[in-house]
């Protein structure tokens, strides 16, 4: 069992910036595939960034390509979200999510485990 542990996020205004953080209590931290993920009201949740063990391999969605940068540090067990240029459509509850070998990092079903969820919200 990996328990995932969030922090960051709030309120903050259009076009500012947001860090989030997921902090790891596992020793194998490294060999889990890391990602984010977001549910706005009303909506379901769905997919916003993935990184590879080494950090090597990232992806994003494309609603946030270029604004937003995943990273993780293996020997912290830490993972981040940077988030930029934030508007409104980026508000939502965001969770961060561990799997060992998913076949597709944007699906949901492929992480065994989740983060608690952070609210973000970006007022206009």
């Amino acid at each position: 069992q990996v328990q995932l542990l969030q922090s960051g996020g709030g309120t903050v205004q259009a076009g500012g910036s947001l860090t989030l953080s997921c902090a790891a209590e596992d020793r194998k931290f490294s060999t889990y595939v890391m990602g984010w993920f977001r549910q706005a009201p009303g909506k379901e949740r769905e997919f916003v960034a993935a990184i590879w063990w080494s950090g090597g391999g990232i992806l994003y969605a494309d609603s946030v390509k270029g604004r937003f940068t995943i990273s993780r540090d293996n020997a912290k067990k830490i993972m981040w979200l940077q988030m930029n240029s934030l508007n409104r459509e980026d508000t939502a509850v965001y969770y961060c999510a561990a799997g060992l070998l998913p076949r597709d990092a944007r699906k949901i079903d492929e992480y065994a485990f989740w983060g608690q969820g952070t609210q973000v919200t970006i007022s206009s």
